[in-house]
């Protein structure tokens, strides 16, 4: 292999420039040096400011040539990166070189990703978010065996006696960025098992998930019941309440333990079943379900409140119930939440 690059590099100088690069880097590695030495050592090598961030800290080195920190106002990078760990992007390298990038630029960053993620890995722990599904199943399976779960724990990165809580996701977005998001300071790990994203966290601020996002979080201090917890109120989630609460769901929650066979035979549930095929009509029954206000049904639906009045008196009939009277609104209200609970 050495002959074939001695014999490359005397062929073409960008090859030669090339292999002089990722030797560069692999003493760097050998010699094990941490992130700010592999930064200043890159700005040196490129002539020109070298960066990198890290996303789950927010960690920024910026270094000048001259192998000082860089106390310029950030360039537009020419040149960028991602460092990836375990197939996960957790930051990235840029270099600030006026003008248009070096023909070694796009090589020497990617070497210098290559030994910024090693290096995260070696001195970490590694902030990545997404973990092995096996060991987060452990976590949060029940009748488990403690001591294995306290393990597995111990292994994605929790520290012993503090509680975990577990998050059930469905969306379109990377786990590995919603988890980052709503738990941006602490310990946070994420794996999806059948069909469903699963979150651990050790604290959930649930004002910062992202949009689209449907989401239901668990209240037990014990994995195992928070993640059963979290299942129930994420069937809770819709347009109106994308994120749930177990602990907001009170009494609410205990519809999750009605059989679906039951819930599917009742008269209300299934006119709700009717009307919901009839896209104006839902949105004007959750309206008038979440408000209780004809006026403020019609603010939400951008309407004259007089077409909702129209609307909510031919919801009504089909529904066979008063809507305008406080019985006939709870059981709307009931039919509404039962109906989203089985094909929400």
């Amino acid at each position: 292999m050495e002959a074939l690059a001695v014999r490359l590099s005397g062929l073409d100088p960008y090859v030669d420039g090339a292999f002089r690069i990722v030797a560069f880097y692999d003493t760097l590695m050998r010699r094990r040096v941490d992130l700010p030495a592999l930064v200043r050592s890159s700005a040196g090598l490129a002539e020109c400011v070298a960066g990198l961030r890290l996303h789950g800290t927010g960690r920024v080195i910026r270094v000048a040539p001259q192998g000082t920190p860089a106390e310029s106002p950030a360039a537009p990078a020419s040149t960028t990166a991602p460092v990836t760990l375990d197939d996960e992007e957790i930051g990235a390298v840029w270099l600030e070189r006026p003008g248009p990038p070096g023909p070694l630029d796009d090589v020497l960053l990617d070497r210098l990703a290559i030994a910024a993620a090693a290096a995260v890995e070696r001195y970490g722990p590694a902030r990545t978010t997404m973990a092995d599904p096996a060991l987060v199943e452990l976590v949060i399976s029940e009748g488990g065996d403690e001591a294995a779960r306290a393990r597995a724990l111990r292994l994605l990165g929790f520290a012993a006696g503090l509680p975990v809580r577990v998050v059930a996701v469905r969306s379109e977005l990377p786990l590995d960025r919603i988890g980052a998001q709503i738990c941006p300071s602490r310990p946070v790990k994420a794996a999806p098992l059948a069909g469903v994203g699963v979150i651990l966290a050790t604290a959930v601020d649930a004002g910062r998930f992202p949009a689209g996002v449907r989401a239901g979080i668990g209240a037990a201090d014990t994995p195992d019941r928070s993640w059963r917890e979290a299942r129930a109120a994420l069937r809770f989630t819709g347009p109106r309440e994308p994120v749930v609460r177990y602990a907001d769901l009170g009494a609410l929650a205990l519809l999750d333990a009605v059989p679906e066979s039951l819930c599917r035979e009742n008269a209300d549930v299934a006119a709700i079943a009717r009307i919901a095929a009839n896209d104006d009509e839902l949105r004007t029954l959750e309206a008038y379900c979440a408000t209780g206000s004809l006026r403020r049904a019609a603010d939400l639906l951008h309407l004259h409140h007089s077409s909702v009045a129209r609307r909510v008196d031919a919801l009504g009939r089909a529904l066979g119930v008063d809507l305008t009277a406080p019985a006939g609104l709870t059981r709307a209200r009931l039919a509404l939440c039962v109906w989203r609970l089985l094909d929400g």
